[in-house]
């Protein structure tokens, strides 16, 4: 006779749709949450991880994997229920948001969030980046993985981001793109808007209602050959 058991496989954890994600969000409380420089960015996130970005839990360490930089990283709460959507770690951690001893600090820190690809917060880093990660994996071969970085229109005040736009279009980083949140916070502008700075450098450039999921997805997977690829993300004014 034979006493062997069968265990019964756990059924998978249930996935969480963007609907929840205020719910996960009003889980981080606390001061210093940057409400609004965090609900800006919100639908951009979900749309890349939901379905763009070839990235997931278990890929996080794979060199073939889709690089994110959060450059815009004094309001991390909607990165953070991403990805804690995504799987990436227990929703259980966000009620400790800003806490002394939460590894989800008020600005990320890549050895301690889970999927974080850089550390952030300090304006005008993200882009510069990414532009040496793109050519990083290029000198490594890897022509595949895309690599994406969020920033603010007020990062644009930079200019370590004005000599990273110029670069990264002078040498067709193709397998950059940059998501720019317009939120109006912008001190300078351009005539033409944000879209003309990048196509002055030779990058393509699109840009979208912010909240409008079909219209991120279409500017996300815009064709681009031999070009970087931004998308300006129109959302409320900062404020309103």
């Amino acid at each position: 006779m034979n006493n062997t058991t069968t265990k019964t496989p756990a059924a998978p954890a249930p996935e969480i749709g963007f609907d929840e994600l205020p719910r996960l969000m009003g889980l981080m409380t606390g001061d210093e949450k940057h409400g609004p420089a965090a609900t800006s960015t919100l639908d951009a996130l979900w749309v890349l991880y939901d379905r763009v970005l070839r990235v997931s839990p278990a890929t996080a360490a794979d060199p073939g994997r889709d690089r994110f930089l959060l450059s815009k990283g004094h309001g991390p709460m909607a990165y953070y229920a991403v990805l804690a959507a995504k799987g990436f770690f227990p929703v259980d951690l966000l009620p400790g948001f800003g806490s002394y001893d939460s590894p989800l600090g008020h600005h990320p820190d890549r050895l301690l969030v889970p999927g974080a690809e850089i550390g952030s917060g300090s304006l005008g880093h993200g882009l510069p980046l990414a532009v040496g990660t793109a050519l990083g994996l290029r000198a490594q071969g890897l022509t595949e993985p895309a690599v994406w970085v969020l920033i603010g229109d007020a990062e644009l005040d930079e200019g370590s981001n004005h000599e990273a736009v110029a670069y990264a279009g002078a040498a067709g980083l193709d397998r950059l793109h940059t998501l720019v949140i317009d939120n109006s916070s912008a001190t300078h502008g351009w005539r033409g808007g944000i879209a003309s700075r990048f196509e002055a450098a030779g990058w393509s450039a699109a840009t979208v209602d912010g909240r409008d999921h079909e219209a991120l997805h279409a500017a996300f997977g815009a064709p681009h050959p031999g070009r970087p690829h931004a998308v300006v993300a129109r959302v409320e004014p900062k404020g309103a």
